[in-house]
């Protein structure tokens, strides 16, 4: 369905081929997933490329590791403004329902104005709504700062997309795979960095040193990101929105959409809340959680690359049904597990989930017409998000009624009802 030739036999090491023994496949899979092989390295720095890919995954290791800084420091900014696990999780969110708000817009005006020019201008308004954040002296304004640096964020969620679908036309499951596990570097490291900061000094200062990151990440991509990457089309086209009930309509789309909603309710559910349940319910150290939370995402740099290459070799269904069915195990097990080892083997596991995104984006970004690409893609990004962003504060609520095991469980269903919906609907 996805048009991808399938070979019968691989080479053997003199260049012949041989049979596809069910030996040779396990090899085959070793070799092909997790392996990338130099002319890939070579084609996606050839011709000066390079250097906007490193822009771009750098503007995204800051816009997705400061908002997984909030579920680091959740437990401090809790003491501090007296929240309960209902209104923490409110506040998680605020910050991805404005994300999620964001998307369309940012989409319809990277269309318009260029991707380069979003890609600068979210991370200029991220730095300044940070510092709104670092100076709230209540509630109210931490909640507004944070809507804000959501909004401010939101438009380089879609042009690192389709930006990356201008560069590499031909690798974008790849270059998409190592951006985003730039992310998950900036996830692994940014999170227990702002738990030592909190500790050690206040937990402002976690989000105080990613402002001048920045500034930086804006000047980067204002020198590498080519002008002519992508067409631009007139303002009225661009925030054009006809042509979005016809793409509901596709059989691709509304799969993708389904399978987005359901991911997004269990990961944010997941991340927004397992550094508190570690802390709460587990009864681990604030540094023990927030080092366990990094190491989730230090797992997603390696897991996304492997999850594009998957992607870019067999399509979407196989991959997905595995990702989630370990993720579902995995939820599943956590309110029975006790010690650290056990921990530690929970968070490796659950990492799968991390690839996901990049399988499934991959695929609905190659799909869209060029033109109004970003427009689209930023409508579909608006409410997969914002149906995802309702988990984290029904998860506190069902937090704060004692039954934070069961929460747990409650996604893992939800995950076990995606490897389903992807092995009976999904066919390409």
């Amino acid at each position: 369905m996805d048009g991808r030739p399938r070979s019968p036999a691989i080479l053997s090491g003199s260049g012949r081929l041989k049979p596809r023994t069910p030996v040779c496949r396990v090899v085959s899979s070793l070799e092909r997933y997790v392996s990338v092989p130099r002319r890939v390295i070579a084609d996606l720095q050839g011709g000066g490329r390079g250097k906007a890919l490193s822009a771009v995954a750098f503007g995204w290791f800051l816009s997705i590791s400061t908002r997984m800084i909030y579920p680091a420091l959740l437990p401090s900014i809790r003491s501090t403004y007296g929240l309960t696990l209902t209104t923490a999780g409110l506040l998680l969110t605020v910050l991805w329902v404005a994300y999620g708000v964001g998307q369309l817009p940012g989409g319809m005006l990277a269309d318009w104005a260029g991707e380069r020019t979003l890609l600068v201008a979210s991370s200029l308004l991220a730095a300044a709504m940070l510092a709104l954040v670092v100076l709230a002296d209540s509630p109210p304004v931490l909640f507004a700062g944070t809507a804000l640096f959501g909004l401010g964020t939101a438009t380089y969620g879609v042009s690192r997309f389709t930006v990356l679908k201008d560069i590499y036309p031909d690798r974008l499951g790849t270059a998409t795979g190592v951006t985003m596990a730039a992310g998950d570097v900036g996830n692994a490291v940014m999170p227990p960095a702002a738990g030592v900061l909190a500790g050690a000094i206040a937990w402002q200062y976690g989000f105080g040193v990613v402002i001048p990151l920045f500034v930086v990440a804006a000047g980067a991509l204002w020198l590498t990101v080519p002008t002519d990457a992508s067409e631009t089309v007139p303002i009225r086209e661009a925030f054009s929105v006809d042509d979005l009930a016809p793409l509901f309509r596709r059989p691709v789309v509304r799969h993708s959409m389904v399978l987005l909603m359901l991911w997004a309710t269990v990961v944010q559910a997941f991340i927004g809340f397992y550094p508190t349940y570690l802390i709460d319910a587990k009864g681990f150290s604030s540094t023990t959680a927030t080092v366990l939370f990094g190491f989730f995402f230090a797992l997603g740099s390696l897991i996304k690359p492997v999850a594009g290459r998957a992607y870019d070799r067999v399509g979407v269904r196989y991959p997905l049904a595995v990702m989630m069915g370990i993720t579902a195990l995995t939820l599943a097990a956590l309110p029975f597990a006790t010690g650290l080892p056990s921990f530690v083997g929970l968070t490796v596991l659950a990492s799968a989930i991390l690839g996901y995104e990049t399988v499934v984006i991959s695929n609905l970004t190659d799909r869209l017409p060029d033109g109004s690409r970003g427009s689209k893609l930023g409508a579909l990004r608006t409410v997969y998000i914002m149906v995802g962003a309702v988990s984290p504060v029904a998860f506190g609520a069902v937090a704060d009624r004692g039954y934070f095991d069961e929460g747990f469980l409650g996604i893992a269903a939800v995950s076990a009802v995606v490897v389903a919906f992807a092995l009976v609907y999904v066919d390409y």
